[in-house]
């Protein structure tokens, strides 16, 4: 069994740590980042403004935010930076205070944490099935929303798109009509677009100006390779951004971190050469895995959900050698036999590759076993 329940205690400075190991040496499948990294464009942008470190970062964030009004074709009073999508959604729930919350399940945990910041809110699961491969089934999450009574209280559904953990994508005129009967029963939608980059036609942000019960999440952490900075920000209905800066604290988004989202929204280098070298290495995982006779689930996204009989022996096995899989123990409604695996490199992913073939053929993984 694995020793940790909460799916996300294991991360490559714990693991380091155990393996005495430097944590740069860590092949890390655990967190869906663009294996391309930083960008040579923010790289440079970094270097020119580590002389301004000296003065706090602009509170608002108006350079950026100016320029993600751009990017999205929204006004910039709708758009709300903050440390990570994370806390905009802790933010949005002390704001709110919504007294009934839907989540699906399985789901990414941080949702329900945020959920439970505040006191308030009672959580129902709408429970995916596994035989229809844990994906939303429309009329019935519109049939599961909490509807508002017309009290003080405001009622809030929370989905991601492309769904965490599957990657799977939810069409865009399906969660059009999820927000369509969400503004019908008055109640919030957070819909958390996390890594919407990589099918970016099927975003609702462009809805959130006709639909004052909508609000989409986005962060520069997945697409970008920009998890070390944290930055994410919200689109939110007119009103709701001066609500939630009421209660977030100054400068929660530093001054290198606003710098290379800037950069990042205008390297339209980087995003092609992102989605290149995913549609490749996604055809040659997909390819891989079905040569092992392990189940994955349809990805639009950077990562994939897997299961297998023996998924937490492989789990433990490559932790031991260096190589950290997704932990899937936290989310609920799947158990021990479910991993998640982020798409790296080439030369990462035929290590892996290497790694679960010699683990199925019935080899022993000595501490001398190389992949290279």
């Amino acid at each position: 069994m694995r020793q940790n329940t909460s799916g996300e205690n294991d991360n490559i400075y714990r693991l380091a740590e155990q393996l005495h190991m430097q944590e740069r040496n860590i092949i890390d499948f655990s967190t869906p980042v663009n294996p391309l990294g930083v960008s040579k464009k923010i790289k440079a942008e970094l270097r020119k403004h580590l002389k301004y470190l000296l003065h706090y970062p602009d509170p608002e964030a108006r350079r950026l935010t100016k320029r993600l009004a751009q990017y999205h074709g929204i006004a910039p009073e709708m758009v709300l930076c903050a440390n990570g999508s994370s806390e905009l959604l802790s933010l949005t729930v002390r704001a709110l205070k919504p007294c009934h919350v839907l989540i699906p399940a399985p789901s990414y945990p941080a949702y329900e944490r945020a959920i439970k910041t505040s006191h308030e809110s009672r959580i129902t699961h709408y429970g995916l099935k596994r035989e229809h491969n844990f994906e939303i089934n429309c009329d019935e999450f519109i049939a599961a929303l909490p509807g508002n009574s017309g009290g003080s209280s405001c009622t809030m559904a929370s989905l991601s798109n492309p769904y965490n953990p599957t990657g799977r994508l939810i069409k865009k005129p399906d969660i059009r009509r999820i927000a369509d009967a969400a503004k019908e029963q008055q109640c919030y939608l957070v819909v958390d677009e996390a890594f919407m980059d990589f099918c970016p036609d099927d975003s609702v942000i462009q809805r959130v100006h006709e639909n004052p019960y909508l609000i989409v999440l986005r962060t520069m952490s997945a697409f970008y390779a920009l998890a070390g900075l944290r930055i994410g920000y919200g689109i939110f209905p007119p009103g709701l951004p001066d609500m939630l800066r009421q209660d977030n604290a100054p400068w929660t988004v530093n001054n290198l971190a606003q710098r290379a989202a800037v950069i990042a929204l205008k390297d339209k280098v980087y995003r092609k050469e992102s989605m290149r070298l995913m549609q490749g290495e996604k055809k040659f995982l997909e390819k891989s895995f079905r040569k092992l006779g392990i189940e994955y689930f349809a990805s639009d996204a950077n990562f994939y959900l897997l299961r297998a009989d023996n998924a937490d022996d492989l789990y433990q096995r490559l932790k031991k050698k260096g190589i950290l899989l997704g932990n899937c123990s936290g989310y609920k409604g799947l158990d021990e036999t479910y991993i998640r695996v982020a798409v790296r490199s080439h030369k990462e992913n035929a290590m892996l590759m290497k790694a679960l073939t010699a683990i199925f053929n019935g080899n022993h993984i000595s501490e001398k076993t190389e992949f290279v």
